[in-house]
């Protein structure tokens, strides 16, 4: 089991199973939402994700039509986003995980919109636009 949660520990959940790779999401939303040069996502399905403290403090946010993401409305720390697209689905932020991880970064994705202050350096694939299916 992977346990996790905000910087404020208002927030705490619990994830059933082994993690998916993480995904590296280079796009000005992803940038903005986290306050970083990316996000790094796990795919987690929702019927195996808990929340286990702190639904009273969780906030989202329309970033774009169908798409919302989930954040403690206390300290601000990204958790979540979901997507009408992928029901049953949500992507969490990586850094809200306690360690230790076993998931790795699998690929980069909208490179072609990355910071231009940040190069990928490492060897994973990278992809200009969306993530592959």
């Amino acid at each position: 089991m992977n346990v996790g949660g905000c910087a404020c520990g208002g927030v705490r959940f619990e994830i059933d199973g082994e993690l998916e790779a993480i995904q590296l999401c280079h796009c000005s939303v992803c940038r903005k939402s986290n306050g970083s040069a990316f996000a790094a996502n796990i795919p987690v399905r929702t019927a195996a994700f808990r929340l286990t403290s702190g639904a009273d403090l969780l906030r989202e946010f329309e970033s774009s039509p169908g798409k919302r993401r989930t954040f403690c409305g206390a300290c601000g720390s990204p958790i979540h986003s979901r997507t009408e697209a992928l029901p049953g689905v949500v992507r969490l932020r990586a850094g809200t995980l306690d360690g230790p991880v076993a998931a790795r970064p699998a690929f980069h994705f909208y490179v072609g919109s990355k910071a231009d202050w940040w190069d990928v350096t490492d060897a994973l694939p990278q992809h200009q636009g969306p993530r592959p299916a």
